[in-house]
């Protein structure tokens, strides 16, 4: 299964070493080499929506990468989509339900926290906690 894991697990951030802002550079270098994934006919995470409106906003989009901050209040979710290989990091943390080929789970998204994806045909998000969930989405190109 290739979804995020939610968690800090890279050799970048892990439990006891958060990531900050000024580790960014390295973790998008790392990953510089990656290649995204073809399209699968559904649409990626800067055009799905969750009932008809957007929740990812573009930060930038350039020949190196592509970034979203993805918002998500109380009861909103992200309808199904693909990803490409991508580093997430957690601007506001919360409870989370994710479907994916590999079933349905719920996650604590930490505050701070940072995952790495290696893309995924296909997962569906929705925010089942009390706080908004926010995050960026840097795609590298």
């Amino acid at each position: 299964m290739n979804a995020p894991s939610f968690r800090a697990t890279s050799r970048i951030a892990r439990p006891g070493r958060p990531m900050t802002l000024a580790m960014l550079p390295l973790a998008l270098a790392a990953c510089a080499a990656i290649t995204p994934r073809p399209q699968s006919g559904l649409p990626d995470p800067l055009a799905a929506g969750w009932r008809g409106q957007s929740v990812c906003e573009l930060l930038r989009d350039d020949a190196r990468q592509r970034v979203l901050r993805c918002t998500f209040r109380p009861g909103v979710g992200h309808e199904r989509h693909y990803h490409a290989p991508n580093f997430g990091y957690a601007l506001s943390g919360g409870r989370v339900r994710i479907t994916d080929p590999g079933g349905t789970r719920e996650v604590d998204l930490a505050t701070g926290s940072s995952f790495w994806s290696d893309g995924s045909a296909w997962h569906e998000i929705v925010n089942i906690g009390d706080t908004t969930v926010a995050y960026l989405i840097v795609e590298p190109k």
